[in-house]
């Protein structure tokens, strides 16, 4: 089997070089060229075809986004962004992937990550996910921000839901999420609860972008916030979301209880605690994402009596939650990307 050709861009030499080594520990994956800014890359790009290509945001004379812009216009090719943990780091990821970008890895510490090898696993297991990815589920998109009502920055005093729908997604969630959420009208009678895997201040910054589009509240998590219709809850990145009873009312409550397969936040966490506790029409929906997080608790949903909806093959850009949540049984409905929406709704009224 041949290996994987990766292109490894970054305007650090020093990073160049450990990312090379790093990759190539993995006999499975060989480092064909690296480039030391945009206009580098792109000179090699025509030439060498990688098959991945790890691209750093902040650089000299063409930075990673006018690069990304570039690529994916005009030699379309799977890219994964090396981000900093920043929250503009944050914010120009998440424009990354309405670009194009298949997905992220943030770097530790800084432009400069001298503990960069933390991230091994992550972009190791990134870059494989990522080849033979269906590049037209990632097109540059662009998106408006809508004129909307007044912004809530709490949701204690809201009232409480009696339906719930959880949304669980991975690798290509940002644009599903974009796909789906602000087409869900804000008279919606159920509360809402997402759970990405994506860092700390990436949430964050999801959130506010999800909320700048939307007609429904779409916020970050706090620790008390009430599941209210109409809102729509962002699980923190670095917390697991899980929902309690309290009296008459239900509230999410963020914990640090263990990675559940490396993630926290984790959908399955969040979805079994709904299950358990919630007395009331539960609906699930897994989208887009690599591994088998979300299966679990679809699973059990469904025996709760909810409904759950899965993301059609045809337009996941990962094709792994969903195929596990469908392979167990777990999956009452099954549509593209485009019509889920339309299901939350009709589910939701009926």
């Amino acid at each position: 089997m041949p290996k994987i050709k990766v292109m490894v861009v970054d305007d650090s030499a020093f990073m160049r070089k450990v990312i090379k080594d790093m990759l190539e520990e993995d006999p499975d994956i060989e480092v064909v060229a690296t480039a030391r800014d945009g206009m580098d890359a792109i000179k090699k790009l025509v030439d060498i075809r990688p098959d991945v290509i790890t691209l750093d945001l902040e650089m000299p004379r063409l930075n990673g986004l006018d690069t990304l812009g570039y690529i994916m216009s005009e030699t379309p090719t799977p890219v994964i962004m090396l981000s900093s943990y920043t929250q503009e780091g944050a914010d120009a990821t998440l424009k990354a992937l309405d670009y194009g970008a298949v997905d992220f890895v943030p770097k530790p510490s800084g432009p400069i990550s001298m503990d960069i090898r933390k991230v091994k696993d992550e972009l190791i297991r990134k870059i494989k996910s990522a080849v033979g990815i269906n590049l037209s589920m990632v097109k540059f998109k662009e998106v408006s921000p809508i004129k909307k009502k007044k912004e809530v920055k709490g949701v204690p005093y809201l009232k409480t839901a009696e339906k719930i729908l959880v949304i669980g997604t991975s690798t290509g969630g940002p644009r599903a999420l974009q796909e789906v959420v602000p087409k869900i009208p804000a008279d919606i009678e159920s509360g809402i609860l997402i759970v990405q895997h994506m860092p700390p201040k990436f949430t964050r910054s999801l959130a506010e972008r999800l909320d700048s589009l939307s007609e429904l509240v779409v916020k970050e998590a706090e620790d008390g916030d009430k599941v209210s219709p109409g809102v729509a809850l962002v699980a923190p990145g670095d917390y697991h979301m899980v929902v309690e009873r309290d009296d008459k009312e239900f509230r999410v409550r963020n914990v640090k209880t263990p990675p559940i397969g490396k993630l926290r936040p984790a959908v399955d966490v969040t979805m079994l605690s709904v299950a358990e506790v919630w007395n009331g029409f539960i609906v699930g929906v897994i989208m887009t994402g690599m591994g088998k997080d979300g299966a679990k608790g679809m699973l059990m949903i469904k025996k709760r009596g909810g409904r759950t909806i899965v993301e059609d093959k045809s337009t996941c850009v990962v094709y792994g939650m969903p195929r596990a949540v469908v392979e167990i049984g777990a999956a009452d409905i099954i549509v593209p990307l485009y019509e889920i929406p339309k299901k939350i709704v009709e589910i939701i009224k009926s």
